[in-house]
């Protein structure tokens, strides 16, 4: 008979997909540090707003945490394209 199919990941193989997914793009995790950083210092600031409402300060927040992310996505993207494309060290000599 079958084997019932698996809900719930182990931690190890959550663990080990992260560490692959670092080695593979670590501007990702870069992305996502700016990403949490730039919560972090909103979240701290957020007592010191001034007399802006609620909702705009976090359509600014918003803006900031994804433009940090986009920012960082788009230079692992030209990081790789110069790698494999300028930069290409393992051209075939003929």
């Amino acid at each position: 008979m079958s084997q019932p199919p698996i809900i719930f990941r182990d931690e190890e193989e959550s663990s080990q997909r992260l560490e692959r997914k670092a080695k593979e793009s670590p501007f990702m995790i870069i992305g996502l540090a700016g990403l949490v950083g730039a919560l972090g210092y909103s979240a701290y600031k957020y007592k010191n707003r001034g007399t802006m409402s609620t909702s705009v300060y976090l359509m600014q927040t918003r803006v900031l945490a994804q433009g940090t992310v986009v920012s960082c996505l788009g230079l692992g993207i030209i990081y790789t394209i110069l790698n494999n494309f300028v930069f290409n060290k393992d051209e075939k000599k003929e």
